[in-house]
C-alpha cells in the first residue's frame, strides 16, 4: 500500500507538470517531492496526517529556499546541511510529526543539491513543490484511501493466510517420510515465525484498524489465542510422531535435529487418518470465509472439532496423540473466536453442546475484556546525551561532516551522496554493529544498483517518459522488498537514480561509480563516528535488550502463575505481547551477531541459540498466560494454590540471570532440583489422575524450567546440583 500511494503520488504530479509543460528539471523535482510528502508521513489518524503534510509544505519551501541560496557558499551550506540532518535525527523524539517534518526539511536540501537548484528558479521550483503536495494528499486521501475497515479486512486475510498455511505444513509434517522429515519440520519452524511476524504486525495496526479500543483488545486478544493454538499444535503434533516428547527448542531452533521417529501414528493406522482428516477440516476452518459459510456442512466440521476439547469425544489412542485432537480442539475454539471477533454474530442454530459451551466462553471473556481498563505505557525518562535520538543525532552530525570533507576530496559536485549515506544508516539502528551491517547492505546494493543503471541508461537513451515509468516501478519495487532486503530495497534506490542522472542529462558511467565510491564513503564515516562518538557497542545494545526480555519473561511467568493459583485476574495478554515486542527487537540487535560476515563463529552460534531458547521460554510462558485467562470463564481449568511453589524456583533464576545480565551480577546460583511435575504425583493406590489441564500447566513449567537453566549456562550463572538446591525451594 505504502508503494502504491507513493507511485500514485509521482505519477499524478508527473501528469499535472507534463500538462503545465514544466521540463524536466522541475519533473525530477516534482516526482522526489511526491515521494518525500507521502513515505514521510507516518500518522494513524487521517486528520493527523492533514495536518503533517499542511506543515510539511512550509518546511519544503524552506528547505529548497536554503539549498538555492546557499548553492554557491560552500561552508555556510556544508554546516546547514549539517544543522539539518542533526534536526532530522533529534526530531525523532517527538513522535510521528517530529520525524516527518525532519525527513521532509532533510530530503528537500538535498533535492536542492541534486538537481542544483538557483535562486532563479525558486519560484516555479515552489510551484512544482505544491504541485507534488497536493498531488500527495489527493492519492492519500482520494484515490488511495486507507479506512480502518480496509485495514482490518488486510489483517485478516493475511492472517488468516499465514495460519491455513502453517496448518498445511503441519499435514505435510504429519505425512513425511524418513527422507522427507527434516523439510518438513523447517517448513513448520518458518511457517510458525511468519504466523508471529503476522500477529505483531496486526498488534502494530490494530489501532488505526479498528473502531474502538475495546474492539482492538478483542481483536488482540483472539489473534494471541489463534497464533498460540497454532504453535502448540505443532508442538503436540511432533511429540506424537517422535519415539519420546520432542523438546519445544526443536521448532524455535533452525537446523535442530530432528527427534527420533516413533510407531505411535502409522501410516495406514485409522487414528492417524482420522488425524489427518481433522487437520483438513481446520485449515478449512480457517480459509472459508464467513460469508461462504452457508449450510451445514461447515458447522458440522467445527462442531465435530470443537468436541473434542471433550474427553469422551477423544479417540482410543495413547496419551501425546489425543493431545494432539485436543490441540485442534483448542484450535478450533480460538479459529470461532477469531470469526466471533472479526466478523460478528453467527448462526447459531446448529449448534452441539461443545460448540455451545465454547460461545459461552468467548462471550464471558469479551465481557470481561470490555470492562477492562486500558493501562497506559511509560515515557522513557532519560535525558541528554543518554536519550537515544540525541546521542544518533550526535553521532550522525559527526559522521556527516567527515563525510563532507571526503566526499569534496572525491567530488566537489557529488560529494553529498556520501552524506545521505551516512544519514541513511543511522535509521532505525541502535549499535555500532546494526550500522555496520546496514552500511555492509546498502554498499552491495549500491553496487548491484550502478551495474543494472549502467546497463538502463544505455537501453533508455532519450526516451523521457520510458525512464520515467521504470522509475515509478523501481520505487514501487523499493518499497515493496524493504522489509525483505536492505540490500536489494538499495539496489532499486541506486538504479533509479541512475535513470534520473539520464534524464537531467548528467549520466555516465564514471558517475555512477562514484556513487559506489561515496556510499563506501559515507558507510565507512557512519561506522567511525558510531565506534568512537557516544558509541554503543553491539555487546551492550543486546545485553539491554536481554534483560529486558528476561524481566517481561518473569513478569509474564509470575503473574500467569499467581492468577493460576487462585490470585487475582491480572493483564495477561499485554504482558505477552510486551514480552513478544521486547523478544523481536533482540532479535533484531543480534543480527550483527549472526550475520554470515561475522567472523566469531562460536559466538554466532551462541547468539542464535540464546535467542532460540527465549523464543521457546516466550512460547511456554504465552501458553500458561492463555491457560490463566480461561480460569474465569471454564469449567475445565481449576485453580490450584500447589503451582504457586512450582512457579518460585523459575522466578528465582530468572531473577538471577537479569541480575547477571544488567548488574554483572556473578555471586547468583540457579536453582535445579525435582521435576515440577512431580509435586502432584501421589502415592496413594487408585488415586485419580490429577485434571489434565493441570497437566498441561505444568508441562509448560518444566518447560520453562528446563529453558531458564539452558540460558544459564551460556550466560556464566552457577547452576546447582539437586543435592545442592535449597530445601523446599521449588517444592
Amino acid at each position: 500500500m505504502a508503494g502504491l500511494r507513493t507511485v500514485g503520488a509521482i505519477a499524478l504530479t508527473l501528469a499535472v507538470l507534463a500538462v503545465l509543460g514544466a521540463d524536466v528539471s522541475h519533473m525530477v523535482t516534482g516526482a522526489m517531492g511526491a515521494m518525500v510528502a507521502t513515505f514521510a508521513i507516518k500518522e494513524k489518524q487521517r486528520h493527523e496526517q492533514a495536518l503533517t503534510l499542511a506543515f510539511g509544505l512550509p518546511v519544503a519551501l524552506v528547505a529548497m529556499s536554503l539549498g538555492a541560496l546557499l548553492n554557491t557558499r560552500v561552508v555556510a551550506g556544508d554546516l546547514l546541511f549539517i544543522s539539518l540532518i542533526f534536526a532530522a535525527v533529534y526530531s525523532r523524539r517527538f513522535g510521528d510529526r517530529g520525524t516527518a517534518l525532519g525527513l521532509i526539511g532533510f530530503q528537500i536540501y538535498f533535492v536542492a543539491l541534486f538537481v542544483r537548484a538557483t535562486s532563479a528558479a525558486l519560484p516555479q521550483l515552489y510551484g512544482t513543490l505544491a504541485v507534488a503536495f497536493a498531488c500527495s494528499a489527493v492519492v492519500r486521501f482520494g484515490l488511495v484511501v486507507e479506512t480502518p475497515e480496509r485495514i482490518l479486512l488486510r489483517l485478516r486475510e493475511a492472517f488468516r493466510a499465514r495460519l491455513a498455511q502453517l496448518v498445511s505444513a503441519q499435514i505435510e509434517l504429519l505425512d513425511a517420510g524418513p527422507d522427507r522429515v527434516d523439510k518438513a519440520l523447517e517448513d513448520v519452524r518458518r511457517h510458525t515465525a511468519r504466523l508471529h511476524e503476522s500477529a505483531m504486525m496486526i498488534q502494530g495496526r490494530l489501532e488505526e484498524g479498528t473502531s474502538s479500543s475495546t474492539t482492538a483488545s478483542l481483536v488482540q486478544r483472539r489473534v494471541a489465542d489463534a497464533e498460540i493454538a497454532a504453535e502448540r499444535l505443532g508442538v503436540l503434533l511432533l511429540n506424537a510422531r517422535s519415539a519420546e516428547r520432542a523438546d519445544t527448542l526443536t521448532l524455535h531452533l533452525p537446523h535442530a535435529p530432528v527427534p527420533p521417529p516413533g510407531d505411535r501414528l502409522r501410516a495406514q493406522d485409522d487414528t492417524t487418518a482420522r488425524l489427518r482428516r481433522d487437520l483438513d477440516a481446520l485449515r478449512l476452518l480457517v480459509v472459508r470465509p464467513v460469508s461462504n459459510d452457508r449450510g451445514t456442512a461447515l458447522a458440522h466440521l467445527r462442531n465435530r472439532l470443537l468436541g473434542y476439547r471433550d474427553e469422551e469425544n477423544l479417540p482410543r489412542a495413547s496419551a501425546v496423540v489425543q493431545d494432539v485432537f485436543r490441540g485442534i480442539g483448542e484450535a478450533a475454539r480460538s479459529v470461532l473466536g477469531l470469526r466471533l471477533a472479526l466478523d460478528g454474530p453467527q448462526d447459531e442454530s446448529d449448534d452441539t453442546p461443545a460448540t455451545a459451551r465454547s460461545r459461552e466462553e468467548l462471550d464471558a471473556e469479551d465481557v470481561a475484556i470490555a470492562g477492562a481498563e486500558e493501562s497506559g505505557q511509560g515515557g522513557d525518562d532519560r535525558k541528554g546525551l543518554e536519550r537515544p535520538t540525541t546521542r544518533a543525532a550526535v553521532q550522525v552530525s559527526v559522521g556527516s561532516a567527515l563525510a563532507i570533507v571526503g566526499g569534496e576530496f572525491l567530488s566537489s559536485q557529488r560529494w553529498y551522496w556520501a552524506v545521505l549515506t551516512c544519514w541513511v544508516v543511522f535509521l532505525n539502528t541502535a549499535s555500532t554493529g546494526e550500522i555496520l551491517v546496514k552500511g555492509y547492505r546498502r554498499l552491495l546494493g549500491t553496487v548491484l544498483g550502478v551495474v543494472a543503471g549502467v546497463g538502463l541508461a544505455g537501453l533508455v537513451g532519450n526516451h523521457t517518459w520510458t525512464a520515467f515509468a521504470l522509475v515509478l516501478l523501481f520505487i514501487f519495487a523499493m518499497f515493496f522488498t524493504a522489509p525483505l532486503s536492505y540490500a536489494l530495497m538499495s539496489f532499486f534506490v541506486t538504479a533509479m537514480l541512475g535513470l534520473l542522472y539520464t534524464l537531467l542529462n548528467t549520466y555516465s558511467a564514471s558517475v555512477l561509480v562514484l556513487r559506489i565510491e561515496e556510499t563506501a564513503l559515507g558507510a565507512a564515516c557512519g561506522v567511525i563516528a558510531a565506534a568512537v562518538i557516544l558509541p554503543v557497542h553491539t555487546d551492550r545494545r543486546t545485553d539491554e535488550l536481554l534483560g529486558t526480555v528476561l524481566t517481561r519473561l518473569g513478569d509474564v511467568t509470575g503473574a500467569a502463575v499467581e492468577q493460576l493459583s487462585g490470585g487475582p485476574a491480572l493483564d495477561l495478554l499485554d504482558r505477552a505481547r510486551d514480552l513478544d515486542t521486547a523478544l523481536d527487537d533482540l532479535r533484531a540487535s543480534t543480527q550483527p551477531l549472526t550475520h554470515p560476515i561475522t567472523p566469531l563463529r562460536s559466538r554466532r552460534q551462541t547468539a542464535r541459540y540464546l535467542v532460540a531458547l527465549l523464543e521457546t521460554c516466550a512460547y511456554h510462558a504465552r501458553s500458561l498466560a492463555a491457560t490463566a485467562e480461561l480460569l474465569p470463564y471454564s469449567k475445565t481449568v481449576a485453580a490450584d494454590p500447589r503451582l504457586k511453589g512450582a512457579g518460585r524456583r523459575i522466578a528465582h533464576n530468572i531473577d538471577v540471570l537479569v541480575a547477571r545480565v544488567e548488574d554483572d551480577a556473578d555471586d547468583g546460583v540457579a536453582e535445579t532440583g525435582a521435576s515440577l511435575a512431580s509435586m502432584l504425583e501421589t502415592d496413594a493406590p487408585g488415586s485419580p489422575r490429577h485434571d489434565r489441564v493441570t497437566g498441561r500447566v505444568l508441562r509448560h513449567l518444566q518447560r520453562l524450567d528446563e529453558g531458564v537453566i539452558g540460558l544459564a549456562r551460556p550466560l556464566g550463572v552457577t547452576v546447582s546440583t539437586p543435592d545442592q538446591a535449597s530445601p523446599g525451594r521449588g517444592s
